[in-house]
């Protein structure tokens, strides 16, 4: 199968630092290749990559500051590189949420999207209802909650790699927070956690510049606690450690969360994920195996006491059991030739491939 995967710009392939996004962008891309098809990738000039690479931009746009001054042109630029190169595919995958719509439709292309970020906002509905003729990939059944009349035609849970992370059996020293210092990520949450508890609490962050005032205003105070260890952004090569080291994962969200990759990254690492409930939570984790689902604090508190009675071996295999990439890959494959099948011209009933002169 001819496949492109179309990548944000923001962040390269896979990204250098956090990047939820571009990771699994990367982790299906390296798949797919994998077991034998043809797979271009549009993406940044700096993405690695074992497909063919089309280069839309030298770097990715957040490292080097074009997002902020020019990523929709960046953007516009990469979706006519696409329709210019159209018909060397059979599927066209974009991962650039409803930027592409317009085109899919005009050119007719043989697409699918996969949305990756939250959609319960107002203003997307009438969007959405206007171009209910996509198709549709949802990364949890919960994210479809708000619009679920949408042009779905299939859920697929991200996966990664089987080899990618190495796991510990032995329980850590520290409780782990990892992702993105925002007001709906909740660390001020895991911070009230591990005091209550009396276990130290590692904080591995991006701060977004949309996030750094919320920052210095409400969550820099409380990192001044003699358990409480403010790492910074991690890259990849950091991660596992990071994860596979701790007692478990709080993941403490306020948030209709789409899937949370990194729910998946601490299994994989057979590290338990003690998460609030919301959004796709109750999908990923499941309770008392490969963690906790909690509604509030004090069951939060609770579950980091009750720890001991996760084995971490059952955690990680529920890890290969459900989300490795090759599973990832085989459910993608699956809704790109629904999309081909239906996409083929049907002959009328009786045309038998004959020409009649008069």
């Amino acid at each position: 199968m001819r496949i492109a995967q179309v990548s944000p710009l923001y962040e390269s392939v896979p990204p250098r630092l956090y990047g939820g996004t571009e990771r699994v962008v990367s982790y299906l891309t390296e798949e797919l290749v994998r077991q034998g098809h043809d797979v271009t990738l549009f993406a940044s000039g700096d993405s690695l990559t074992s497909a063919r690479l089309r280069p839309i931009c030298d770097k990715s746009l957040r490292l080097t500051g074009g997002a902020a001054i020019g990523g929709l042109a960046h953007h516009l630029f990469l979706l006519e590189k696409v329709l210019q190169a159209a018909d060397d595919f059979d599927i066209i995958h974009f991962h650039l949420d409803y930027l592409p719509f317009s085109i899919i439709r005009s050119y007719d292309l043989p697409a699918v999207t996969t949305l990756h970020g939250r959609l319960d906002i107002p203003d997307l509905q009438p969007l959405f209802r206007e171009f209910d003729d996509m198709n549709l990939i949802s990364i949890s059944h919960a994210q479809r909650c708000p619009i679920p009349w949408a042009g779905w035609i299939e859920t697929v849970h991200h996966g990664l790699p089987l080899d990618l992370y190495r796991p510990s059996v032995r329980p850590g020293k520290y409780l782990a927070f990892l992702g993105r210092i925002s007001p709906e990520k909740r660390v001020d949450r895991a911070i009230a956690i591990a005091k209550q508890v009396g276990i130290p609490l590692r904080i591995a962050a991006k701060i977004d510049v949309a996030d750094h005032e919320y920052f210095e205003s409400e969550i820099r105070g409380l990192l001044d606690d003699p358990l409480v260890e403010f790492v910074g952004e991690i890259g990849e090569s950091e991660k596992g450690e990071f994860l596979r080291n701790a007692s478990a994962l709080l993941f403490p969200i306020d948030w209709p969360e789409p899937f949370g990759l990194v729910m998946i990254e601490a299994m994989a690492c057979g590290t338990p994920v003690i998460a609030f409930r919301g959004g796709s939570v109750a999908e990923i984790v499941e309770d008392g195996l490969s963690g906790y689902v909690v509604d509030s604090f004090d069951e939060a508190v609770e579950a980091v006491r009750n720890l001991r009675a996760i084995d971490r071996r059952r955690c990680r295999r529920v890890f290969e059991r459900r989300f490795s990439s090759q599973r990832m890959c085989w459910d993608y494959v699956r809704a790109y030739t629904r999309v081909i099948e239906c996409a083929k011209p049907v002959k009328p009933e009786g045309d038998l491939g004959l020409s009649l002169t008069a």
